[in-house]
């Protein structure tokens, strides 16, 4: 019982941590973004877009996903407690990136004629490809560290490294953008990259590793698996970006490019201010999955209880996000916005499925089935390409949230049918227990705000919210002792 506590504190505990600088660095992004569309206008925004985008399509394409498959490799290496051997691992992940960045930086170089043609339609932009190319080598590089300390879980410094990072990059970037305009874009993108890369080596060398030599038929040897898993993620994650951009060119054709930017904007609300939870959570749970990746039965443990947290924590806020989403859009963006709310509402619903299916996906990662993983992520991209533009055809905007809702249920059966079979994984009564019951005060909200006029609708999901939040409170006692925390809290504070 008390191993289980402990576990169930580690969650919260890293999910609080890296829910407080996923949130940092969402203020730092809306703040710069409204800086550079203050000082450069849309079209600057639109250059700063291409330029970046350009780029992240080269680096899909040549990092080979080592920021992924790299933490699993140092995570089991780390399981050994054998020094040397983590020395090793660590050591040979580096020179992969080394190789990997320089050729996104030379593949950059060679075609930034033809980048500058494809993306500006012109070659004026080639020499800002030229220059920017030394990017993709800094991002790599700085990729590696933040690894090193998310694998070997030096949690804090891993925060501090993306906070210190974020907020010295929004400190150049508005002077720069202030005095030189457009022109400031280039140096901006290699400073901030550059930037980066230092606080990410600063916090790692505080790390402490064995002086280790290896081979290079040795690198190579260590390097191979990380290498093929790896490409296997890249390649997933091609498909992702391959799926989005057919699905915007159907929207265009099909619709209006307006439409287009609701979409962005509408799961950009949905992908990143909520989808800030996952990242919080994948910090701390993908080393601690890959470390009992050979155990089925932790492997089922461990993922009943992630999605537990994920779910106590997600359900409150979703609920909240269907009750207030147009207060959000309005917000976030302006109440032209507002045609998206049909969209959000049912793709809000959607992330109750997405939380489970992503806790489970993540077991193919951390048992290193790179093949299993493409298969898996290739055929739910390829659904929810198909329901995105039926839903569009047929529903239009709200079509595209319904899509995403029927999606994530499909993926949640697929995953869990091969987790089933492959690894013999089942959900906890203790786990379907909180899912129904949060899922149905969702359904209520759903209701509330679809067949109920205001100001109704906010006293009645007010009260959904706050019963959500009750049972939520109820069941995190349980596991992790919430009173016991905060009084430990409070005496630390007094003693100071």
């Amino acid at each position: 019982m008390q191993e289980q506590r402990s576990s169930y504190r580690q969650i919260v505990k890293a999910t609080s941590l890296f829910g407080g600088v996923q949130f940092f660095q969402i203020i730092i992004s809306i703040v710069r973004s409204k800086f550079v569309a203050i000082l450069l206008g849309p079209s600057g925004m639109g250059v700063v877009g291409l330029l970046t985008s350009s780029t992240g399509l080269i680096t899909g394409l040549t990092n080979f996903g080592l920021g992924t498959s790299a933490v699993k490799n140092i995570s089991e290496a780390t399981a050994t407690n054998d020094n040397e051997r983590i020395s090793t691992v660590i050591l040979v992940m580096r020179r992969l990136l080394w190789v990997t960045g320089l050729l996104g930086a030379l593949v950059t170089l060679i075609f930034s004629p033809l980048l500058s043609e494809f993306t500006f339609g012109n070659k004026d932009y080639t020499l800002a490809f030229v220059w920017i190319s030394i990017t993709l080598l800094f991002n790599q590089l700085s990729t590696g560290e933040l690894v090193i300390l998310q694998a070997l879980r030096h949690l804090q410094n891993l925060a501090k490294a993306n906070v210190y990072g974020s907020f010295v990059g929004l400190l150049i970037t508005i002077p720069l953008y202030y005095k030189f305009g457009i022109e400031g874009i280039v140096p901006v993108i290699i400073i901030t990259s550059f930037v980066t890369l230092f606080f990410s080596w600063y916090f790692a060398k505080k790390v402490k590793l064995e002086n280790t030599s290896v081979s290079y038929t040795k690198t190579v040897a260590e390097g191979k698996s990380m290498m093929v898993m790896g490409f296997m993620i890249s390649l997933s994650g091609l498909i992702t970006l391959i799926a989005a951009y057919l699905l915007r060119i159907f929207i265009n054709r099909t619709g209006n490019v307006a439409d287009v930017g609701f979409y962005s904007a509408g799961f950009t609300i949905i992908n990143t201010y909520v989808g800030m939870i996952f990242t919080a959570m994948g910090t701390d749970y993908y080393p601690r999955l890959s470390v009992v990746a050979s155990d089925d039965e932790q492997c089922k443990q461990l993922i009943n209880q992630q999605s537990e947290i994920a779910l106590l924590i997600l359900a409150p806020i979703l609920i909240a996000f269907l009750i207030f989403v147009n207060w959000a859009i309005i917000i976030l963006y302006s109440s032209q916005f507002l045609s998206i709310t049909g969209m959000v509402y049912w793709a809000t619903m959607g992330i109750f499925f997405k939380a489970v299916s992503w806790a489970i996906a993540f077991v193919f990662l951390a048992k290193g089935v790179g093949k299993l993983y493409f298969w898996n992520e290739f055929f739910g991209s390829i659904y929810f390409l198909l329901f995105s533009l039926l839903g569009y055809y047929y529903g239009g905007l709200t079509g595209l949230g319904v899509s995403f809702l029927i999606s994530y249920i499909l993926y949640l059966i697929q995953v869990f049918f091969i987790a089933k079979v492959k690894y013999e994984f089942s959900f906890s009564p203790s786990f379907m227990q909180i899912f129904v019951i949060q899922f149905l005060l969702a359904m209520a909200g759903f209701a509330v705000v679809y067949l109920i006029n205001q100001p109704y609708t906010y006293i009645l999901g007010v009260i959904l919210i706050g019963f959500s939040c009750w049972y939520s409170y109820k069941e995190l006692e349980s596991r992790i002792g919430v009173k016991e925390i905060i009084q430990g809290v409070l005496e630390k504070f007094k003693k100071k």
